[in-house]
Formats: structure tokens, sequence, C-alpha cells
């Protein structure tokens, strides 16, 4: 990846989890986003953070039991702001589509939010596949550890493993996925722990880092990247 990934986009400057917010990632000269994807009820991959609508859309309720003609008809920008009134939430395939074209860098996470997390698996590999997603561009992440392990099983993907905070057997986690990152909340992160994982020969990202300052310590601790929701502060 590189030293500085956009965050669901640029989740600052544009509605997370949208084209609109892959845009603006990339007009601002970003080379990697992090994207959130999960399912509704009726097996849909799209791209969406939360596990209900009410946060990011014109609707409430939960994602189970939405299908994707019930979610494409919503108005995922206007809650940011009105210059994105009518912003869509955008299946995987459509985001991948854009990604692609755009020749962006993703790391695509897992988002399970209650769903078949057989059937998330099997659909982002389906959609990857139908994309022609370069694998060099990909890594696939999660804070769920049975989705990785799913995911592995299907995949050859880069993958990450994502933590609130450093477990005590995130050595066995990431081999039993064969994880070539690890990442973890910057503000949680001490300097010993950044030493321990770059040691064992991962590289580690942070996240979610907007402020100079925390992005050039967690830099000398030797982290590899930082995932920001407003790269202009970050530099």
């Amino acid at each position: 990846m590189d030293s500085v990934i956009g965050h669901r986009g640029a989740a600052a400057l544009a509605p997370e989890n949208t084209l609109a917010g892959i845009q603006k990632a990339a007009d601002l000269g970003l080379k990697w986003i992090e994207l959130d994807v999960t399912l509704l009820g009726d097996g849909s991959a799209v791209m969406f953070h939360d596990s209900t609508m009410s946060r990011t859309t014109s609707a409430s309720g939960h994602l189970k039991r939405k299908n994707l003609d019930q979610v494409a008809v919503l108005d995922a920008g206007s809650w940011f702001s009105e210059a994105f009134a009518g912003e869509k939430v955008p299946t995987l395939i459509e985001a991948l589509t854009l990604i692609k074209k755009l020749n962006l860098g993703l790391n695509l996470e897992l988002k399970p939010n209650r769903c078949d997390l057989k059937l998330l698996v099997e659909e982002v590999v389906a959609a990857l596949e139908a994309a022609d997603f370069p694998e060099d561009q990909l890594l696939v992440s999660s804070f769920n550890h049975k989705a990785l392990v799913l995911y592995r099983a299907k995949a050859d993907s880069r993958i990450g493993c994502l933590f609130e905070s450093l477990p005590r057997n995130w050595k066995h986690k990431a081999k039993q996925v064969d994880a070539k990152t690890i990442h973890l909340n910057g503000k949680k992160l001490k300097e010993k722990k950044a030493q321990e994982i770059k040691t064992a020969g991962y590289e580690l990202y942070c996240y979610t880092v907007n402020e100079k300052d925390m992005a050039d310590r967690l830099r000398g601790w030797g982290v590899d990247g930082v995932f920001t929701d407003n790269p202009s502060l970050i530099g």
C-alpha cells in the first residue's frame, strides 16, 4: 500500500464509501483508498460501513431488511452536504470498475454486519474476478478473523489483519491467513508494539489518523502508512 490511504474514500471531503468519494481521493492524488463492503438482505454486495441505513442515507432500518432495488434509489450524499445530493450507495462491482479505471489501489474491508460470512466472501471473490481487478492493487482486511480465514481459502490476495489493539495471539492469527499487513488504531498503538510487528516482518498501518503530529510520530515508530479522512492534513 502507500504511506497515505484515503479512509472510506476521502471521508472528510466527500460522502464515505461512494463513487464521489473514490473520485475525490483520485483528484487529491492518492494512490490507495480503503472502502467497506457488506451484504444487503438479498445478498447484494454494496459499499457500506454501518449495519443500519440511517447515518449515511435517506432511509432507516437494518441492511438485512433491504434489497438492492430499495437501496439503489436512496440518497447517500445529502447527509454529508447538498453538493452531494443524489449520490448513491454503490454496488461492489460499480466501485471496483471506477477504482480500476482511476488506477487506484484498494484496501477492501470485509464488514459482516451480521450477514452470512460465507456468502460475503463468495460475493467479493466473484466481483473481483468479474472486474478483473489487479491483485497487486488489492489488499483485503477485516476485524472478523473468520471472514479472513474463509477469504484465504478462496483467494490469493494479500490480507491484512485488522485489530483495535494488538491481541496476544496476533502472530497466530496473522500466520493462519498468511497476512502481509497488520492494521491498528493509531491512538492505541505503543512504540514497543510497533517494533514487535515490524521485527516480525509485517507491514504496519494505522487508522484513523487526521492529525499531522500523530502521523509523524507513528512514522517515526516505523509505521508504513496511515488511513486518513483528510489527506491534506497529513502531508
